[in-house]
């Protein structure tokens, strides 16, 4: 892959082990897709639930904390999405203390690292909706179509290390959706109506995703009367 002076210094770990490591990972995951260089990208969210984090995850994110805070603070504005938790609610949920200890210490990693704990799905409808043209790195399936399709913003779904190391070093990988090669239609679909409820777009949606059928299909829809509303 093509690195910049910027990049190439990271990479030496001039910048830190922290964003060494970062883009050491993001290297890996752009030869793997064929990337010819990486993508500056302006905010990035992670899923970054300790269900999917364990004990393992969390005690790397404690490493990453660790270090002095010019090395382990992200460089662009980083937020998560929902927790797997809920402090007020965990007895009713069946939720024990060592899975609200396990939470606990992964807030004040993320907390440490500048990462600002949102614990939302829908950013672009509460915190900062993405612009046309703009590159990021979202860690949300529905947060990354959204972004794509409404938004006309770039972004991939980037699983949690991934999204966290774009949230380090400012970059991802460019590849998939941040090119115009992956963003052309792959499926036309033609509706003789138009969703009029939450349910019934639900139903639309479903439908095409299930004759689109793969992460890489770009559907484009056709006969819709009027926008439809963010929800």
């Amino acid at each position: 892959m093509k690195l910049n002076a910027e990049e190439k210094a990271m990479l030496a770990g001039e910048l830190g082990p922290v964003r060494k490591i970062a883009i050491e990972h993001q290297i890996k995951v752009g030869e793997f897709f064929g990337a010819e260089d990486l993508v500056p990208v302006s905010q990035a969210h992670i899923m970054a639930d300790t269900e999917s984090l364990g004990e393992a995850g969390v005690a790397w994110l404690e490493m990453l904390a660790k270090h002095p805070s010019k090395e382990r603070v992200v460089r662009i504005p980083t937020i998560t999405d929902p927790r797997g938790t809920d402090f007020n609610k965990a007895k009713e949920l069946g939720q024990t203390e060592t899975m609200l200890s396990l939470e606990r210490r992964a807030i004040a990693a993320f907390v440490k690292m500048g990462i600002s704990m949102t614990d939302t799905c829908i950013n672009y409808q509460t915190i900062m909706a993405p612009v046309f043209g703009e590159h990021v790195a979202f860690g949300d399936t529905g947060v990354v179509i959204y972004s794509n399709s409404i938004c006309g913003a770039r972004s991939n779904f980037e699983g949690g290390p991934s999204a966290l190391s774009a949230g380090l070093t400012g970059r991802t990988p460019r590849y998939g959706y941040h090119l115009d090669t992956h963003r052309q239609p792959t499926h036309r679909f033609r509706v003789s109506w138009t969703p009029t409820s939450l349910n019934e777009w639900g139903a639309l949606g479903g439908l095409i995703g299930r004759k689109s059928g793969n992460y890489w299909s770009v559907p484009v829809i056709e006969g819709i009367e009027g926008r439809p509303g963010s929800d």
